[in-house]
């Protein structure tokens, strides 16, 4: 095995880990976002059920 061989399978390894921790951020970024828009889908249902409950008073 020469050190050309080497080097290679070194950056294979780390070329893996890198993508491993970058998809993995990606994914926790992403839901992330997922979550957010549905606490924002449930708070605008919450938010007009509520007014709509208080309008209905008046």
């Amino acid at each position: 095995m020469n050190k050309n061989t080497l080097w290679t399978i070194l950056g294979v390894i780390v070329a893996v880990i890198i993508a491993w921790v970058l998809v993995n951020a990606l994914f926790s970024l992403l839901w992330f976002v997922v979550k957010l828009a549905m606490v924002a889908v449930v708070a605008v249902v919450v938010f007009f059920a509520l007014r709509a409950a208080l309008s209905s008073r008046d």
